[in-house]
């Protein structure tokens, strides 16, 4: 298929024009397409990165690419609490939760299917078991779901709200007290891998937050979620010039841990094989309690 450039694309990147053009079509499917040289650029093969000058013909040749499959491998994992129904899981920061653009090992979800002999089909192939998220840099609990009976039910409390999350984390700055953040969150139209609460328009957010200690230039917070959004805390700590610290994509600054200061320390849901409540503690990561003690 031809994709002609239009003077109102000059200056796009190219990956980005198909995606506009061709939205059925998934962007990292296109950018493996221009990587296996099936795009060409007046007959010519060039990266997912080529600026367009707004005249080029754009030849596209689909091919179909085999499905993902998440595959067993043998990685460590600390399993906090299980059940018949329910199995709770420590991640670690810098574990990807399950497959996806450019990611297909090393993931959550294939050292569960090493160590569990059976999780939930609902998520499909790709994510077995797989309820919520936790970004990859935010260590702590996370639910995975053993049956479909479970994922239904653990998906039900989610959405209602029923699930009771509390994060640990240092932000930039000093915060007293506590405080609700209520603005609502969507993409960022500027930087579509971030999201933003300093528009008037999106998705209804609710974070609440304490401040349990204060540094120099830092607050030592707990943080509670009443939703769940995409990088909520993230964005929302930002939208009051208080970042999560260590998170650039959100305005921190860089930090020598390799990883923001966030973690997913308590969840209280209703286990759907006893219908009692459970809790779920993570202590806070290592390497964020040493990041904490250099703090004065």
């Amino acid at each position: 298929m031809i994709v002609q450039a239009l003077a109102a694309d000059r200056g796009k990147r190219l990956d980005s024009l198909l995606r506009e053009r061709l939205p059925e079509y998934s962007r990292a499917r296109l950018q493996t397409w221009i990587r296996e040289g099936l795009v060409t650029v007046g007959g010519q093969t060039v990266r997912a990165s080529h600026t367009v000058r707004g005249t080029e013909s754009i030849q596209v040749n689909p091919a179909e690419l085999p499905p993902l499959r998440a595959v067993a491998e043998d990685i460590p994992l600390t399993v906090l609490y299980e059940d018949e129904a329910v199995i709770a899981i420590d991640k670690p920061a810098g574990m990807v939760v399950h497959a996806g653009a450019g990611v297909h090992s090393g993931t959550l979800v294939n050292a569960l299917l090493h160590r569990f002999n059976s999780l939930s089909s609902t998520g499909g192939d790709l994510r077995p078991g797989i309820v919520h998220r936790l970004d990859r840099f935010t260590s702590g609990v996370l639910l995975v779901a053993r049956t479909d009976a479970a994922h239904r039910d653990l998906a039900a409390q989610f959405a209602a709200r029923q699930v009771r999350k509390t994060y640990l984390s240092l932000v930039e700055g000093r915060l007293e007290g506590k405080g609700r953040i209520t603005s609502p969150i969507t993409r960022d139209p500027r930087n579509r891998a971030r999201m933003t609460a300093r528009l008037e328009h999106g998705r209804p957010s609710l974070t609440s937050w304490e401040a349990l200690e204060n540094f120099d230039g830092f607050t030592f917070l707990t943080i509670d979620l009443g939703t769940g959004r995409t990088h909520q805390i993230r964005a929302h700590m930002a939208s009051i010039h208080h970042p999560v610290a260590g998170d650039r994509l959100y305005g921190a600054r860089p930090s020598a841990w390799n990883r923001y200061f966030l973690h997913a320390h308590r969840l209280v849901f209703r286990s759907p094989a006893s219908g009692g409540e459970v809790t779920v503690v993570s202590p806070l990561a290592p390497e964020l309690v040493a990041w904490k003690s250099t703090l004065s």
